[in-house]
């Protein structure tokens, strides 16, 4: 190995090099970049000695959790740092003696929209944030370093006693898996039909939500918790609309057609939302480093949207027909050309239709149900979450959802000042009556 490679800890892989390409976008935009996180709310300061134990554990036992982002050549490598290395475990504490119900939010904002070089950044770290009533766990990290399963399993890591059940042998990660089991012809049959696939979508003009005539200055998010009553309602109008499977697409169709609600007027002629897909086996515990997605879209019409069965026939058809045809695998060749790129281009190629315009009406996460059992938690329990993430502007809106005690929690991410608090509150609105099937 010659001298440059001693200090590679791991190479990106082909989903990792996907968000990689995202986040140079959103650094040309003058934001901070690809960082995500999960804000955690405690019913009491937690054990903090035994929370500082595991967390220096899981820097031992995934060592690129230490690293530095680093281009070599044309790609890039989670390399080993020069000492000292960094601290992952910080402590925000305001000292004053009434509670401020600002601190916690703007401390959070502060590390999330935290501008930082891409070599210095941490791929990584763990913040517990309190004043006089209340305490956070805030997770930050840049997303080539994981995926959101990633955080939920070092959730469960932090939570866990004996960690040995995290140990895994070397392996390549699952999308090379999945990309390997293909002979050479099928990858590039794969890839064909992926470039058909994006094609097709570009031949509608995706709307934007918000008019995009403002300089982006910071990410802001909000959250909103559904009651027992109401997220159970939510599950049975979506197994109804999109069957077991589909609650992704009830959640991305509700969005397409708040948004349409709230903006009547907005240009463009189709919603279209990009999503992944975890290719982890079912309750699987590791992989836990590193992006183990693929990805797909789905699409609609404007006057498909404003029809509300049609649209959720189509929806679920469109994934059927997608799924048939294989193309939801489509995209692994597709991400693995252009690993090949320059960020540049390759963020390009992702977010421009065929015309030059951004092809994502918005970005959508299902988190799925964050599973962590009582009393695991070091010295506290969890009584409420929200999740961040950066996004691109256009479009600027990220719509991100999760279920922890059997409540359906909404995170909306939004770009200020291209849209506002007030806004996403009455955007917001707009989608509980959507999700509850009572909107007209």
């Amino acid at each position: 190995m010659s001298e440059p490679s001693q200090d590679i800890l791991a190479a990106l892989n082909i989903a990792d090099s996907f968000t990689l390409a995202m986040d140079e976008e959103i650094r040309q935009e003058g934001m901070a970049g690809s960082l995500c996180g999960i804000a955690l709310a405690l019913n009491q300061t937690p054990d903090i000695n035994m929370l500082q134990q595991r967390i220096d554990k899981f820097g031992q036992q995934f060592p690129v959790a230490l690293a530095s982002l680093q281009q070599r050549g044309k790609r890039y490598f989670w390399c080993k740092r020069e000492t000292p290395q960094p601290t992952l475990f910080y402590q925000h504490t305001n000292l004053e003696t009434v509670s401020d119900l600002s601190f916690i939010k703007d401390t959070i904002l502060g590390l999330i929209n935290d501008r930082q070089a891409r070599e210095t950044i941490a791929p990584i770290e763990f913040h517990l944030i309190s004043d006089s009533a209340q305490t956070s766990f805030f997770i930050r990290w840049i997303h080539p370093f994981c995926d959101a399963k990633g955080i939920d399993l070092i959730l469960k890591y932090l939570c866990t006693e004996d960690t040995t059940i995290f140990e895994q042998p070397e392996a390549k990660p699952l999308v090379n898996q999945q990309l390997d089991k293909y002979p050479w012809w099928k990858k590039i049959l794969l890839l064909l039909k992926g470039k058909r696939y994006i094609a097709s979508i570009d031949k509608l003009e995706s709307i934007q939500p918000f008019k995009m005539d403002k300089q982006p200055q910071q990410l802001n998010y909000a959250t909103y918790k559904l009651n027992l009553e109401q997220t159970d309602h939510v599950i049975k109008q979506a197994r109804k609309q999109v069957g077991l499977t589909g609650t992704s697409l009830y959640y991305i169709g509700s969005l397409m057609r708040a948004l349409d609600k709230m903006n009547p007027d907005s240009k463009g002629e189709a919603y279209c939302s990009p999503y992944a897909f975890n290719l982890r086996k079912q309750r699987a515990i590791t992989p836990v480093i590193a992006n183990h997605v693929c990805a797909l879209f789905s699409q609609a019409s404007r006057e498909m949207v404003q029809d509300r069965e049609k649209l959720f026939a189509h929806l679920k058809q469109q994934n059927m027909d997608v799924i048939r045809q294989q193309l939801d695998y489509a995209f692994l060749p597709l991400m693995w050309a252009g690993s090949w790129l320059s960020l540049d281009e390759y963020g390009k190629i992702l977010r421009l239709s065929s015309s030059g315009k951004e092809r994502s009406s918005f970005w959508f996460s299902d988190v799925g149900k964050l599973d962590i059992p009582e009393h695991s938690f070091p010295g506290a329990e969890i009584t409420d979450l929200s999740h961040l993430c950066q996004v691109t502007t256009p479009p600027a809106l990220a719509f991100l959802c999760c279920i922890y005690q059997n409540q359906l929690t909404l995170s909306y991410n939004f770009v200020e000042p291209l849209t506002n608090s007030e806004e996403i509150a009455r955007l917001h609105q707009l989608i509980v009556a959507e999700l509850l099937g009572e909107a007209e």
